[in-house]
């Protein structure tokens, strides 16, 4: 081989390796802004509810109707990823969704804070459907596991949208114009990066139905997703809770379960790729699945702070990495496209984030929040048991 060829064999795969990062690149700027989105809207729910004069249980309900939105559209997102292709959906899927949080803000009845909701949990899924959808194909374009990193973005963006909502909130900026400025950056991000996303195989070689009939793998990898989004559900809503009343915290202690299970969580997804690749997609979920009740049964065993908050920082390790493995699997699947199989597993998955919550409220009612939590470490375990049942995961 010549010394002119050996240089154009580098520049080309130089230029392969530079596209291939510019595409990952994209499709994390997506989930970027996605997740900044929605940070956003958390971020000021207190001052909207302020606004409206609504109560707590008047808020609650009409929290719903976001779930209600992204439900009731899971089919059809993964359909009309399916049969048109997630990057024409990326064109139209996150502009809506950062003009549907402008239209939160806009609300001047509760009514119409729960139409907006409703609308900004349809977009929300849309767009949700195909970005996950895009990373699976970049992830298939790099032979190697990345998916954990894409996630690992939508929880960077969820720091920094809490860090900029408090901000606003102590410069006395209205939702409304902090939610614009947030809107017009996302959107300007969107057209940037949209010219690098792919358009996937699957939507020319697979048929495209709305309503499939999912089979064992779809079943069982949404029964994961269920267990998993429990458990992340139930960190998410009722660490704070824990620290408070279990663990006895005061003043800002009281934040430390919750901060030291997002740190870790967003670490997780970061080197976890690098860990995937080494030891195989079901060892990982199997430790992962242990680090989860190990990590609440330190917790619960041991209710003070430096035993709760090392328990919380092995559940947020063990959260890390389990939805992105499912998802990154459903890309695997021979008879459905990637987004129909993500929209099927996802349906089933997210009951897991909506019901999770709640049905601690109601344990904890009952007994209390330490076997609440025991619960969970059960379900923990029950990602190892159902992950080493399937043989198709390796």
């Amino acid at each position: 081989m010549t010394i002119a060829s050996q240089q154009l064999d580098r520049g080309l795969a130089t230029n392969i390796e530079s596209t291939r990062s510019r595409i990952r690149w994209a499709v994390s700027a997506f989930y970027f802004f996605q997740g900044l989105c929605f940070a956003s809207w958390a971020s000021r729910i207190p001052d909207i509810k302020t606004a409206l004069q609504l109560s707590d249980g008047a808020m609650g309900s009409i929290l719903f109707a976001l779930p209600a939105g992204q439900m009731l559209t899971m089919p059809f997102s993964g359909y009309f990823a399916g049969k048109y292709g997630s990057k024409k959906i990326m064109y139209f899927g996150p502009p809506l969704y950062a003009l549907a949080m402008i239209a939160l803000a806009l609300a001047t009845s509760p009514f119409q804070l729960a139409i907006a909701l409703f609308f900004f949990g349809i977009s929300g899924n849309l767009s949700n459907i195909s970005i996950n959808t895009q990373a699976i194909t970049a992830e298939k374009m790099y032979r190697r596991p990345i998916m954990a990193s894409f996630h690992g973005s939508w929880s960077l963006a969820g720091f920094a949208g809490a860090l900029i909502g408090l901000l606003m909130g102590v410069l006395q900026v209205s939702p409304l114009f902090h939610f614009i400025i947030v809107a017009a950056i996302s959107i300007g991000a969107t057209f940037l990066n949209s010219q690098y996303l792919l358009e996937e195989v699957s939507v020319r070689q697979v048929k495209t139905k709305l309503f499939h009939k999912p089979d064992r793998f779809i079943l069982s990898l949404g029964v994961i997703g269920f267990f998993a989004m429990s458990c992340e559900g139930a960190m998410f809503d009722w660490s704070g809770v824990y620290f408070k009343d279990i663990v006895g915290a005061t003043g800002g202690w009281v934040t430390l379960g919750y901060a030291s299970f997002m740190v870790m969580m967003t670490i997780g997804r970061f080197i976890g790729n690098k860990l995937t690749a080494q030891f195989g997609k079901k060892k990982m979920m199997q430790i992962n699945g242990v680090l989860i009740a190990v990590g609440l049964l330190i917790a619960v065993i041991f209710p003070y702070i430096p035993t709760a908050v090392f328990g919380f920082l092995l559940v947020g390790f063990g959260i890390s990495t389990n939805i992105p493995t499912v998802f990154s699997l459903a890309g695997t699947h021979k008879n459905m496209s990637a987004s129909t199989a993500l929209a099927s597993i996802s349906s089933i998955s997210y009951l897991g984030f909506l019901l999770g919550p709640p049905m601690i409220g109601y344990v904890s009612e009952v007994f209390n929040l330490r076997i609440s939590y025991l619960l969970i470490a059960v379900f923990g375990l029950m990602i190892s048991v159902l992950v080493t049942r399937i043989k198709a995961i390796r």
